[in-house]
């Protein structure tokens, strides 16, 4: 009977095998797409979990709001408008149309089916604007802010990394070291609010990181006013990534340099900018490539504060706002948005790695 059941277990794996054996970097593309979307899964109900752990939810806050409101309106009141506002068939029959009365696993389950079947992902409880509208006109800002934060912090990684790796041991290399400790260690939140504090106490910059007119008014307009508004908080972005970036490329190429084969390259009369440019810096790719999916998920992390204390309408300042409402669907969507894009940097990653470096063989003992 075991004899029997492991015959079946190799017959299932072998058409899998061969296909990982002929295509082992499609598979490895595969096996990481059906991890993505296994972990997109227990993200999502846990999300649901946490959201029902929370104490109170969006009814009352919503019937907190209308009592508040009433008070104002008429303070004498005050006494009447408790029993309507805190009525609890009231607040029941809000439950039940909002669907807040079934447990979160129920909830999750139908969110899910009504996503991948209807390709819907609901409506903000709050403001009863689809979710999906939400998510388009705030994502586009999110993902322009961090790229363009991504390329610098890139960029200037390896040009200043491959520069001070040729100058190590000088006085140069160790102010530049100092420096990149220094604001790798420096909180990011604190350094946005210096600079908030110096844009709003010398008014060279705007204190918001955003125009105050839509870039259809005037393209070209838009686009000199959003680089000013940006300046700052990419500047803080930029210093906060620019360290620990620079210093693992610094150090890569340092063990590049004093590898066998670079010796052997000397010796054969190479000279030292190639040696540095067409040899070394090519296997400083490999670190930086296996980490750039978690920077890119720390820009996405951080521009939430960014977007806070800098009024940047991004998918940040929109998460923080549904978590603060309890809108269950938005910060759902929010979070499995978020979170794809990060995964799918990582499988990107990944596959770049396995591009670059002919040394990976996916699937090859």
């Amino acid at each position: 009977m075991k004899t029997d059941f492991i015959k079946i277990i190799l017959a299932v794996s072998r058409p899998f095998n061969s296909f990982k054996i002929k295509f082992p970097l499609a598979s490895f593309i595969v096996s990481r797409i059906t991890t993505m979307a296994v972990i997109l899964f227990l993200l999502g109900w846990a999300l649901f979990a946490l959201m029902a752990l929370a104490p109170g939810d969006i009814v009352d806050q919503m019937m907190t709001q209308q009592l508040m409101s009433q008070t104002q309106s008429s303070p004498s009141a005050q006494g009447n408008t408790n029993d309507k506002a805190f009525d609890e068939e009231q607040m029941a029959r809000l439950r039940a149309e909002m669907g807040l009365d079934q447990s979160f696993s129920v909830q999750y389950f139908k969110w899910l089916k009504r996503v991948l079947v209807n390709h819907d992902l609901g409506t903000s409880l709050i403001s009863r604007a689809p979710v999906s509208f939400l998510i388009k006109t705030r994502i586009i800002n999110s993902i322009i802010l961090n790229l363009i934060s991504l390329v610098f912090i890139t960029l200037f990684s390896f040009l200043l990394g491959v520069y001070f790796s040729s100058k190590a041991g000088t006085k140069t290399d160790i102010a530049a070291t100092f420096f990149a400790l220094f604001f790798h260690a420096f909180p990011g939140i604190l350094l946005l609010i210096l600079f908030q504090l110096f844009a709003s106490a010398t008014s060279l910059f705007p204190v918001t990181a955003y125009p105050d007119f839509p870039f259809s008014d005037a393209p070209v307009k838009f686009t000199f006013s959003y680089t000013y508004h940006v300046f700052l908080p990419l500047l803080a972005s930029f210093l906060g990534g620019i360290g620990g970036t620079m210093r693992t490329i610094r150090s890569t190429m340092l063990d590049q340099m004093g590898m066998p084969y670079i010796m052997a390259l000397r010796a054969r009369g190479i000279s030292e900018r190639r040696v540095y440019l067409n040899h070394a810096f090519r296997n400083t790719l490999n670190p930086y490539i296996t980490g750039s999916a978690n920077l890119l998920a720390g820009l996405f992390s951080g521009s939430l504060v960014l977007e806070i204390i800098f009024s940047y309408p991004g998918i940040g300042r929109l998460m923080y706002e549904a978590v603060m409402q309890q809108d269950v669907n938005l910060v759902l969507a929010n979070s499995m948005f978020i979170s794809a894009l990060v995964l799918i940097g990582m499988v990107i990653s990944d596959i770049l790695l396995a591009l670059v470096d002919p040394r990976i063989r996916y699937g090859k003992e």
